[in-house]
């Protein structure tokens, strides 16, 4: 066992006693030694109930005849970090959590891991290092949280900030906010909707790295407990089959994973993170792969943001196991993979049915014939682009307009809730990218007052920077190369003429050559003031195109 590095023989007296000083036994310290990663904190909804979760794991690992050793790592909540300086450090946080559990297992030697996130960054940073330690591992999330209801509709976190642009509109008043605010987050867990948290834990499934149930089950329901529970007795199957996370999630695994993406209609932010896990395997993940599934692979739901129905719905529905065993039908998934349940995808997924065929279409009677996300690219974006379609309005999948352009999310913001975003308009945000945030943030609040202002229809946003998985609208993020590498994006002036077209998987800046080679000649990339994990952050982190992943 890798663990009999600290325990076992004369030498590990020393290491032996300091164990012992933490009230393991001779017994305990006979058994594997399973690490148990806990991202519990008490400011994220998605994280407060995690010691129940992380509880529910120790058991199932004394259960199967492990050891469990339980240890923390940090977790920004995305959602209390956006719209200041605070989202910087968000991306930058995915590298420091993976890094950090990597110096955990390899100092201590733990024979295998469960990985026990919830949120955003947490959960690929779990993943990454799962990858790149490639010991035994499983992940069980937190699950997600319940929708609330406000007047007889359902309202989530989102209709918080989409309720900002209804004040400054005059369709809602401040007393009415205060009470929506109140009802909108109604118990812990991921927020409600295929949000990037929940995105990526659906897709952890999807890649064999996690049990089903594990994307869909509610925070607050005991079945979550039962999966903890399952998942660290799973853990010891796996350490006993040498079945490591390599093993489980191939190129094939990656490309189903990207299938249920397409089909469940994700967050954006999934195409940055698939490439970073993915490189963490060895393999290359790129745009143009994206782009391939997605034009052949049907979105199959309609889910919050884009959609009525939330993840609970989903879950009820049959969940993630349901959503393959529809694209099975049509060949879009590998089914001889393998999985944590020890089985292949295609053991698991036998007897598995669609409960509900309005959440979760038919393959032939799906809710649009291509994937949820689409990849533009163009003289605007020449290592590409991404795109939410199935949350933009069908009149603007294609659409033209003057560039409205600002420096920073606070200025678009201040002048979209200001009135001064007309119809019609493009809104350009520039120097948000990985290296120029430092930190490529999450903009839920710009997108977020689009819709809140009634623009949502008429009015695009462009960045490349990223947005909240809770973003609808015409909203094309990760535009590569970014203004801080001297990319195209940093080019565009007040007044230029912007093309969107989504089905074509075009972004194009009309003006002239001739005119973008004047201007590229005079441009000097702006660089800001920053200093410590920034600093470093700013020096190191590639690409959005190559999943924002930091220079070996």
């Amino acid at each position: 066992m890798q663990s009999d590095k600290v325990k076992k023989g004369l030498e590990r007296a020393p290491h032996r006693s300091l164990l012992k000083a933490s009230g393991y036994t001779d017994d305990e310290l006979s058994r594997p030694l399973v690490g148990v990663v806990n991202s519990f904190n008490e400011i994220i909804p998605g994280h407060v109930h995690l010691r129940q979760i992380v509880d529910a794991v120790k058991a199932g690992v004394r259960m199967a005849g492990g050891t469990p050793m339980e240890f923390g790592v940090i977790g920004v909540c995305d959602g209390i970090a956006m719209n200041h300086e605070g989202m910087r450090y968000s991306l930058v946080s995915r590298e420091i959590i993976a890094d950090s559990i990597e110096i955990m297992a390899r100092a201590h030697a733990f024979d295998a891991l469960v990985l026990v996130p919830n949120c955003d960054k947490i959960v690929p940073a779990m993943l990454m290092a799962a990858l790149r330690l490639d010991i035994p591992a499983i992940l069980v999330s937190g699950g997600p949280m319940l929708t609330g209801s406000y007047k007889g509709q359902k309202v989530n976190l989102i209709t918080v900030f989409e309720a900002i642009g209804k004040v400054k509109r005059g369709e809602m008043s401040e007393e009415e906010l205060c009470e929506l605010e109140d009802v909108a987050c109604p118990t812990c867990g991921s927020c409600a909707g295929m949000f990037t948290a929940n995105s990526m834990n659906c897709l952890s499934e999807a890649l064999g790295l996690a049990l089903p149930g594990n994307g869909t089950i509610p925070a607050v329901s005991s079945a979550r407990i039962r999966l903890a529970k399952k998942a660290g007795q799973k853990v010891m199957e796996l350490l006993k089959k040498k079945l490591t996370p390599r093993k489980i999630a191939t190129e094939a695994a990656f490309k189903n994973a990207i299938a249920v993406d397409m089909a469940l209609g994700c967050s954006t932010n999934t195409v940055l993170h698939l490439p970073a896990i993915a490189h963490e395997a060895g393999l290359d993940l790129s745009l143009k792969v994206f782009d391939e599934i997605s034009r052949k692979t049907p979105c199959l739901c309609s889910l919050i943001p884009g959609g009525p129905h939330s993840v609970a719905e989903l879950n009820e529905a049959g969940g993630i196991p349901a959503v393959l065993s529809e694209l099975a039908k049509a060949g879009l998934i590998n089914k001889k993979v393998k999985t944590v349940t020890g089985n292949t995808l295609g053991q698991n997924l036998k007897g598995v049915k669609v409960l509900n065929y309005e959440v979760i279409r038919p393959i032939d009677q799906p809710y649009r014939p291509e994937g949820g996300i689409a990849i533009l690219w163009g003289n605007l974006a020449p290592e590409g682009s991404v795109v939410k379609a199935s949350a933009v309005a069908p009149e603007m999948l294609y659409h033209e307009g003057p560039a409205r352009v600002f420096e920073s999310e606070e200025d678009a913001y201040e002048a979209i809730l200001s009135k001064k975003i007309k119809e019609g308009d493009v809104v350009v945000i520039c120097y948000e990218g990985p290296k120029g945030g430092p930190g490529m943030r999450e903009m839920l609040s710009p997108t977020s007052a689009i819709i809140g202002m009634g623009l949502g229809r008429s009015v695009a946003l462009l960045t490349d920077g990223r947005f909240s998985g809770g973003t609808q609208g015409a909203c094309v993020g990760h535009i590569s190369p970014e203004a801080a590498e001297g990319g195209p994006i940093a080019l565009v002036e007040e007044g230029d003429l912007i093309e969107i077209d989504i089905p074509n998987r075009r972004l194009t800046l009309k003006v002239s050559e001739g005119e973008l080679e004047k201007r590229r000649k005079k441009l000097k990339p702006k660089k800001k003031k920053v200093s410590g994990v920034l600093a470093r952050y700013a020096k190191l982190v590639t690409s959005a195109a190559k999943g924002a992943i930091l220079l070996d």
